[in-house]
């Protein structure tokens, strides 16, 4: 589950790369997020 969070908020990242500057902060806040989920389940011994 925790993979498919992360999956999802860095695809609406990359969408909000390419869709200009509407919720620039916004979409970053969601990468840290992302990357921060990855990294506990890496931690926790998770498969990726």
């Amino acid at each position: 589950m925790l993979q498919t969070i992360a999956i999802v908020l860095i695809v609406l990242w990359l969408l909000g790369m390419v869709s200009a500057y509407t919720m620039g902060g916004f979409i970053h806040i969601l990468l840290v997020i992302a990357v921060i989920v990855v990294l506990l389940r890496v931690i926790q011994g998770g498969r990726l």
